[in-house]
């Protein structure tokens, strides 16, 4: 009667020794061979469920009882001597991983029943700290000479309360490391991934331990899915032990997901309608009215957005050089005109992305810091920032004008290179931050003055504007047919709104729900949110136009009739930057339709926004041309050509000594052609940059 159960042990193990030998010889192969530096063997789960009718049993007892798994694996290994190293001794630490789990489990659904089971999570990483040694087996010596051994666990360090020899009453060991096995430790923490979270939830994290060979392959911002057993440990709170226990996950293999955005599950039926909605000759229409339909008004910033959020396509060349396929846009405009309204909206519709306000975000919580806390035990940890949690994703940055100048700074890698760089208390890293970044802000004396030059008005330095592809200037201008519009639009909106919620708490005759439908029509978009998800989702993982050689033209031809406003002295209308940013755009207009080739009729579409921004920012009204220096540089060609010459009529004036009267270089630099207030303006400019100074009332000397 006893044997059975023997029988039935024996059984499992020799049923793991079948399933390695008919699947995993060639794996098992290259372990012999490289042995001791590849000390892993990958398990695919699948492959264990089609193993026949054993096979179901042991991938549920994977599931319940992985510890116990492990060793009838382990078992099967040794006892089949089914990996045999170079010099033919067993060997001694070999890895069992499992990968592809049928079942995620999200880190806000672990339960106390998921205890010592086999857990998948996915998040994105969080923080990692350094690969540490830890020991597994402690060697112990005592005065007289014997050996005890400890196995230790994770977590508090157990020393034996005295020697383990009999006769020996020795009760003082010393620990001896020479003897003792060590393992390599890292410790990780993961979060859940943005794109599951509902409307500001906290996200919630897990702690992870990673041991061995895995260690030190992962660093924040990964995405990741982690397989392992859920592990309790008894919180010690003063030295006093609680009745509440921590978790944490012992790992046993991870994926790294690179998939783009598989986490949004589009079933057959919604391909069909993504595939419908994409032969609708009205789909740009459609999809511009999808975007924050409540907000009356700003389609070209509407259309902009919506050309983010489908994005260009990232280019990898064989140099390894990396080409972003990332859309940069900024608004910039009064106060009361729904930025920070449309911000919100996109972060509610884009598959991944994060919201951020400038004014509350340092640089560290940005791009990534290293910390110093418990969760490392006092070592340093890598902690990601928005911008590498949004990889993949829209950062949207409200507010960037209160921005600090150093937290400002940190953005320019981020957005041209698409890495952040750390170097930080002994922690180098690269983490990768592929994400369009959406910013908003306003004027710098709160609102524009539309008589003043724009890019004075603008309170960010030239070099972080210049990497923005669109910039938007969003004016509030009285104008009283549009304004009786918005009035009409927003009066409406708050009446169904507030008929909505009398008729929750007392029903009122007539209303039905098809009525509330037809009030509510013009503030509802033309594609729901969840399909409109899916389709971006979609457009991203399986579209990627080519250029037409009418759509090549006419980029080009709308490049050099730029480039040919610019006479060899006058300023330079647009930089090769700006026809970088047409051919993303025009590859997500053509995205947009799913199609596959970029036709002339998308490269119109995104000349003619460029060209609505250029007119808003670089347009100078004097000499009717464009002047991207007045973004690029912060000064325009006029005030560069005024500083020139007032700074030669003041050589002229006061000969070697560089000293001259005020009025008397105004008069002289008037007499050129040039505005009384401009010379002004240009000498006060001399004076703040420190180029010349003014010894005495009335009189300039250059420095």
């Amino acid at each position: 009667m006893d044997k059975t159960p023997e029988l039935h042990e024996s059984d499992k193990t020799g049923d793991w020794s079948r399933l390695l030998k008919s699947r995993y010889k060639k794996e098992l192969g290259v372990i012999s061979r490289e042995y001791p530096h590849k000390r892993s063997l990958q398990i695919d789960y699948r492959e264990i469920e089609r193993f026949g009718k054993a096979g179901i049993a042991m991938a549920d007892e994977l599931l319940e009882n992985p510890g116990k798994v492990l060793e009838d694996v382990g078992e099967a290994v040794k006892s089949g001597q089914l990996i045999r190293t170079k010099d033919g001794k067993e060997p001694k630490g070999i890895n069992i991983r499992f990968t592809n789990l049928p079942k995620k489990t999200g880190i806000r659904n672990i339960r106390s029943d998921d205890i010592n089971t086999f857990v998948s999570v996915e998040g994105i990483l969080r923080k990692t700290t350094e690969v540490r040694p830890r020991v597994v087996e402690a060697v112990f010596k005592c005065p007289a000479g014997h050996f005890t051994v400890r196995k230790q666990k994770y977590g508090k360090f157990i020393e034996p309360d005295g020697c383990a020899t009999d006769g020996c009453t020795f009760k003082k060991l010393e620990l001896l490391p020479k003897r003792s096995k060590f393992v390599d430790s890292q410790k990780l923490r993961i979060q859940e991934s943005p794109e599951g979270l509902r409307g500001g939830e906290q996200p919630q994290t897990l702690d992870v331990d990673i041991t061995d060979d895995l260690s030190g392959k992962l660093s924040p911002g990964d995405r990741v899915i982690v397989n392992g057993i859920l592990r309790s440990m008894q919180r010690v709170v003063k030295g006093e032990k609680s009745t509440v226990f921590d978790i944490f996950l012992e790992c046993n293999s991870f994926e790294i997901s690179e998939k783009e955005f598989e986490e949004v599950e589009i079933d057959e039926k919604a391909e069909d309608e993504i595939l419908t909605l994409s032969r609708d000759p009205m789909i740009y229409r459609m999809v511009t009215h999808s975007v924050a339909p409540t907000i009356y008004g700003s389609e070209d910033v509407k259309q902009a957005i919506v050309l983010q959020m489908f994005g260009g396509i990232r280019k990898e060349m064989p140099d390894g050089t990396q080409l972003r396929g990332d859309i940069h846009v900024l608004l910039i405009g009064d106060p009361g005109i729904a930025k920070s309204q449309l911000l919100r909206y996109v972060v509610k519709l884009s598959p991944r992305a994060i919201y951020t306000s400038g004014q509350s975000s340092t640089s560290a919580g940005l791009t990534a810091t290293a910390v110093k806390d418990e969760f490392g035990e006092g070592r340093w940890t890598l902690e990601a920032g928005a911008l590498v949690l949004a990889d993949m994703g829209i950062a949207a940055v409200d507010e960037m004008d209160k921005m600090q100048k150093e937290d400002r700074s940190a953005l320019h890698e981020a957005m041209e290179q698409q890495t952040i760089s750390v170097a930080k208390a002994g922690i180098t890293a690269t983490l990768k931050s592929r994400c369009a970044l959406l910013g908003a802000a306003n004027p710098k004396y709160g609102r524009f003055d539309m008589f003043g030059d724009i890019a004075d008005q603008i309170n960010m330095p030239p070099s972080l504007l210049s990497r923005f592809d669109l910039i938007f200037i969003m004016a509030d201008l009285p104008e009283p047919k549009r304004d009786l519009a918005i009035a009409e639009h927003i009066i409406k909106t708050h009446g169904v709104g507030e008929l909505i919620e009398q008729h929750k708490k007392t029903p009122i005759p007539g209303v039905t729900p098809e009525y509330i439908q037809q009030q509510l029509k013009p503030v509802m978009p033309d594609i729901e949110p969840a399909l409109f998800r899916k389709y971006i989702a979609y457009a991203k993982r399986s579209c990627f136009p080519i250029l037409s050689i009418e759509a090549k033209e006419a980029l080009i031809g709308y490049y050099l009739r730029l480039r040919g406003l610019a006479e060899p002295n006058k300023a330079v209308p647009v930089t090769a930057r700006q026809l970088e940013a047409l051919v993303r755009l025009a590859e997500a207009s053509a995205r947009i339709r799913l199609s596959n080739t970029i036709e002339i009729a998308d490269a119109e579409r995104v000349i003619h926004i460029v060209d609505a921004c250029l007119r808003q920012v670089a347009y100078d009204a004097k000499t009717g041309t464009f002047d991207i220096d007045k973004v690029a540089t912060g000064i325009s060609k006029e005030k560069r050509d005024i500083i020139r010459v007032i700074k030669d009529a003041i050589r002229d004036i006061g000969g070697e000594g560089k000293r001259a009267g005020i009025e008397q270089v105004i008069d002289a630099v008037t007499s050129k052609g040039f505005g009384r207030d401009k010379v002004r303006e240009g000498i006060d400019m001399l004076l703040r940059n420190g180029e010349a100074m003014e010894p005495k009332q009335g009189i300039i000397q250059l420095i």
